[in-house]
């Protein structure tokens, strides 16, 4: 399977599996919460569009809502989060800045 890989919103997207880019790029957008109205004006359609594309994909996934959606997206591997770089051993100060953070 030629699987092709995009990046956008905090997230990545992986294409053949299941949804279209458009879909794909409709939903990370939303997943990095913005609202049908930010994930349109970001992406350069109208809100109409990005509410096709999220309903179109709820179909397919089988899902009612958006938090669903993004919910099931992640549990059959449509998106992850971009990985964080690996922290260097080297630069302990860097820990501290991260103390009590959750980087989801």
């Amino acid at each position: 399977m030629n699987t092709s890989i995009i990046t956008a919103h905090g997230f990545t997207g992986f294409l053949g599996r299941g949804a279209a880019r458009r879909e794909l790029e409709c939903l990370m957008a939303v997943a990095g919460g913005a609202t049908g109205k930010e994930a349109a004006r970001s992406l350069g359609v109208t809100e109409d569009t990005i509410k096709k594309r999220l309903l179109a994909l709820t179909t397919k996934l089988g899902v009612n809502r958006r938090a669903a959606l993004v919910a099931r997206a992640f549990a059959l591997g449509l998106i992850q989060p971009v990985s964080a770089p690996a922290p260097n051993p080297n630069q302990q100060h860097d820990h501290d800045q991260y103390q009590g953070v959750f980087i989801a």
